[in-house]
């Protein structure tokens, strides 16, 4: 009968569906209406691709049902917020906070790329949502631009906080596919390796490439092609730049041991809002809500150098344009045979008097004076070449009692950039090469009496095989 209204669909006695706002290979969101107490809610229909089986089928609809409702115990501004999970008639449905607001990707889509401060509020908010799910245990596992909502006032909202987790997870196929967002996921993930906390955080990196450089740096025309290039490209940044630039590439670290951490990242992002003059286009609010919480002088220095040594190392690599590649990192644990040796007085290498571009003798190993006695013509037979030096401070005059970052930290720094760049084409045969990272040690590190501190770490080569180099592996000294 015409003129007649169609009641709308009632999920649980409760949430009327008004109207469809998407859908995709998971399923549908529906706007609806929380019937009880009036509020509109958002809803997604879960429905998982044919060809998983009953059984399966099953387990990831009761893990959707119990991993939405531990997400809906988050408390971050930038979660959405999680009312309710149901099953009714063999299907299942999250009800959610409903986020008037465009996806990132429909931002970049219609306007280009962002401005990089805008990109910094953004990368802060999404942080602060991370590092609160990954402390309840909670791995996203779809974190991309379509998942990322951008209120026009600047706040960002975080989805499918729970959801992903169960249906988005790459040991799980469907006639030979992977399941999810391939321009997104990390190089462990596509290895078959578990995801965890690493792998939100590189997808994280991903997504700010896309903000800030209006591309997506991994996607391409094939989903081959696309987890080919996430295996063996690096983006060339051109727009980010600075600390923004040091973050996004050091969360692209492929492997996920020598990627920035969450915190790292924040510290790091968090130290631009703490200049004189602080960028413009950031929500004043969003830099209150993200200061680090109180903590002691000393600890508070240590986090601040940290922090710095951090957007040294990174940086360099955010600055050379995409020539660095992701070899070095598709396995945990580094290169083959390489070694981190801390050098000064009291630590492993009691002298290092060498520099960047020069070659030596011996061995390099506990114990051993590498100074002007060892070196050796990189033209003639040698044992080991010196390729390249770090400043871990940018400023290390604005830092004279700067606090010792630790061994592990330095060590964690310094083998990435050394390995980045024996892998790059930078290196003659760089899989053939023997890594020794030398970090200064402590005392090293402190400035004595008469204001002299080494704070640089150096990266050095030799043959794995113990045969003699016959000449400079550097092709910078070709050039």
């Amino acid at each position: 009968m015409h003129g007649q209204a169609v009641e709308p669909r009632v999920i649980a006695g409760r949430y009327a569906l008004v109207a469809e706002l998407g859908r995709g290979g998971m399923g549908i969101v529906w706007r609806a209406q929380d019937r009880h107490i009036g509020r509109f809610v958002a809803i997604k229909e879960l429905h998982l691709p044919d060809g998983i089986a009953h059984e399966e089928r099953r387990v990831l609809e009761e893990r959707a049902l119990r991993e939405a409702r531990t997400a809906g115990k988050l408390n971050d501004p930038a979660v959405v917020t999680v009312y309710d999970a149901i099953n009714e008639n063999g299907t299942t449905y999250i009800v959610m906070e409903l986020v008037e607001a465009a996806t990132l990707s429909t931002l970049i889509g219609a306007h280009g790329p962002m401005p990089p401060n805008q990109v910094v509020s953004i990368a802060l908010q999404a942080l602060s949502a991370l590092e609160t799910a990954h402390a309840a245990g909670i791995v996203h596992r779809d974190v991309k631009p379509g998942n990322l909502m951008v209120r026009p006032d600047g706040k960002v909202k975080l989805t499918d906080f729970g959801i992903a987790q169960a249906v988005d997870d790459p040991r799980l196929t469907t006639s030979g596919s992977l399941i999810g967002s391939p321009a997104y996921m990390s190089p462990e993930r596509i290895h078959g390796h578990e995801a965890g906390p690493a792998s939100d955080l590189w997808a994280l990196g991903a997504t700010l490439c896309y903000a800030v450089e209006g591309w997506s740096p991994f996607e391409r025309s094939s989903t081959a092609s696309t987890l080919h290039a996430i295996m063996s490209e690096t983006p060339r940044l051109t727009r980010a730049t600075g600390v923004l630039g040091a973050v996004i590439t050091g969360l692209l670290i492929a492997d996920p041991n020598a990627r920035l951490s969450g915190p790292q990242a924040r510290a790091m992002l968090s130290s631009i809002g703490n200049q004189p003059t602080p960028p413009t286009g950031i929500p004043p609010q969003a830099t209150q809500q993200y200061q680090q919480p109180a903590a002691d002088p000393a600890k508070k220095k240590r986090n601040r150098v940290l922090a710095l040594v951090g957007a040294a190392v990174i940086a360099v690599a955010a600055f050379t344009g995409g020539i660095f590649t992701h070899r070095a990192f598709t396995a945990p644990g580094g290169t083959s045979g390489s070694q981190a040796l801390t050098y000064g007085e009291g630590a492993e290498v009691p002298v290092f008097g060498l520099y960047e571009n020069t070659c030596g003798l011996g061995d390099v190993a506990p114990t051993k004076l590498l100074n002007s006695d060892t070196r050796e013509e990189c033209d003639k037979p040698h044992d080991f070449e010196v390729f390249d030096v770090i400043d871990t401070l940018p400023l290390q005059s604005s830092l004279p009692d700067a606090a010792y970052p630790g061994v592990d930290a330095l060590k964690s720094l310094g083998v990435a950039r050394c390995e980045m760049t024996l892998n790059s084409e930078w290196i003659k045969d760089g899989s053939k090469l023997r890594l020794t990272t030398l970090i200064p040690g402590e005392k090293a590190w402190t400035k004595d009496k008469s204001g002299n501190a080494d704070r640089k770490i150096w990266c050095v080569a030799g043959n794995k095989d113990g045969s003699k180099l016959d000449g400079s592996i550097s092709t910078k000294k070709d050039s």
